[in-house]
């Protein structure tokens, strides 16, 4: 269990924000990382094919 002042107690407000802006960029890191993966299965799909 947490004190009374829960995860970010004793923070300054721009030192409880850091965790939110990291996560925001981790998950849009990790939509890039989604986009490139499916492209790649796309063009290696496309290659495969006997034109």
């Amino acid at each position: 269990m947490r004190g009374p002042w829960g995860r970010f107690g004793g923070m300054d407000v721009s030192e409880a924000k850091q965790p939110r802006t990291l996560e925001d960029e981790n998950a849009k890191l990790k939509r890039m990382l989604a986009d490139a993966m499916l492209d790649n299965v796309a063009l290696k799909d496309l290659l495969e094919k006997n034109w």
